[in-house]
């Protein structure tokens, strides 16, 4: 699956449906989905009531939270503030957007950890360009960009080190490591009782942390 398909099944195919229909070529009715420039974006942004990502021209619109998502973010940023308090890392939840350098294209991570200073992207305070660790929360309308095609855009970040992927609904944890260049290392954990090291940042998750309060799915 290529990049721009797998971002497009992230989202609904009624929502695309619709966004087509609205720009029917009336000369011979073929739908034409409309390219935005980024500063269209950026300015659509600022008044919207719900926020969007953007990547090469196209608009997507960010699906809804859920309770468990909520809780998840609110765990890990307590965890991570914590941690970091009296050290040079600043942890960032989903309201700022993250450029990613070599590409047109920006995001919302769910968190973002900075080490040192912020670089903002044009001087702009709501949007940066430099992330150590990205960590997002899956959805089943999520699950497969967030893994693909999201992960691809976000190598381009030249120091992020680890990129974590959490189910919301079980025991589910994606760490991947970056080992060298192009190469990432990949390790699941599936119990409340598993512990997720990043020895980049010199810091252990506990799983049990990570989902406190959290309706979890038992499977049989």
């Amino acid at each position: 699956m290529g990049l721009r398909q797998c971002i497009h099944t992230r989202f609904s195919q009624e929502a695309i449906a619709s966004d087509a229909k609205q720009q029917v070529n009336t000369m011979n009715t073929v739908p034409v989905l409309k390219h935005y420039s980024i500063e269209d974006y950026l300015a659509a942004e600022e008044v919207a009531e719900f926020k969007s990502e953007y990547y090469a021209g196209e608009v997507f619109p960010m699906a809804g939270g859920t309770i468990n998502h909520n809780q998840i973010v609110i765990n890990l940023c307590i965890i991570l503030g914590i941690a970091f308090k009296k050290r040079d890392y600043r942890v960032l939840a989903s309201d700022v957007k993250l450029q990613i350098p070599d590409t047109e294209s920006f995001t919302y991570p769910d968190i973002l950890v900075i080490k040192g200073q912020p670089d903002y992207w044009q001087n702009r305070r709501d949007t940066v360009c430099n992330a150590q660790l990205l960590i997002e929360v899956l959805s089943d309308s999520t699950k497969d960009y967030d893994r693909g095609g999201k992960f691809e855009i976000y190598r381009h970040l030249p120091d992020l080190q680890d990129y974590i992927l959490i189910s919301q609904d079980k025991v589910h944890v994606e760490h991947f490591v970056k080992q060298a260049p192009k190469q990432w290392l990949l390790t699941e954990y599936s119990a409340l009782t598993d512990n997720l090291p990043i020895a980049q940042l010199g810091e252990t998750l506990a799983l049990s942390d990570i989902y406190d309060k959290v309706d979890l799915v038992h499977e049989d």
